[in-house]
């Protein structure tokens, strides 16, 4: 069975999560990172030297970088299915917005989220968090405009691409104390998401 180090409220572990839902994968998921500890203790670091989350085991194969693991994953595990289809252009295309979301979107996503979520009110730099909202919304209009005419980022069935795009939309638009302009078709895929039944089940949570 693999097994998946990392705590549930993390929306990189969160990505793997709905991914092996969708392959139909059991798995064994390992609390670790901030109040679990565990990513300091040499056991840990044997298995990935970053001390960071997820680490995935699969036998004697360990592998980190969240990214990195939904593409082994869907070619190990999802050869017959869409996830991650083989046509090259395809799988460019689904590849760059996995790179986008790691270059372009986290930069900007997480100053806000850490000053909404996990910074109390009276010590949140409000300039600075109107500084950084501004860049989130260019980074999510490029989506926005991108997914015009669109059901998916990428082809026209659910992909890894849509996995990684939509736990960080979730945040997006779980956020609360921020005005969000509109996206109509931003809006329109997300909601289609929201649908199905492993986000529901490991996206759909409160942002802690």
């Amino acid at each position: 069975m693999l097994k998946i180090w990392g705590r549930a409220n993390s929306v990189n572990v969160q990505k793997l999560l709905w991914c092996c839902d969708e392959l139909g994968l059991p798995f064994e998921r390992v609390d670790a990172g901030l109040q679990f500890g565990r990513v300091n203790d040499p056991d840990y670091r044997e298995l990935n030297p970053n001390g960071q989350i997820p680490t995935l085991v699969d036998g004697t194969f360990v592998l980190w970088e969240s990214n990195s693991i939904l593409r082994y994953l869907a070619m190990q595990y999802g050869a017959s299915s869409a996830l991650y289809p083989s046509d090259p252009k395809l799988r460019a295309s689904i590849d760059r917005w996995l790179d986008w979301s790691l270059s372009s979107l986290v930069p900007a996503e997480r100053p806000v989220f850490l000053t909404l979520v996990r910074t109390p009110p009276e010590q949140r730099d409000m300039e600075a968090l109107a500084a950084n909202m501004k860049t989130l919304v260019a980074r999510w209009k490029v989506l926005d405009g991108h997914l015009q005419g669109r059901f998916h980022p990428e082809g026209d069935r659910f992909t890894i691409a849509d996995i990684v795009l939509g736990a960080f939309a979730k945040r997006w638009f779980g956020l609360e104390g921020i005005e969000r302009p509109p996206m109509p078709s931003l809006e329109r895929w997300y909601q289609r998401l929201t649908q199905r039944a492993a986000f529901k089940k490991y996206i759909d949570l409160p942002l802690t």
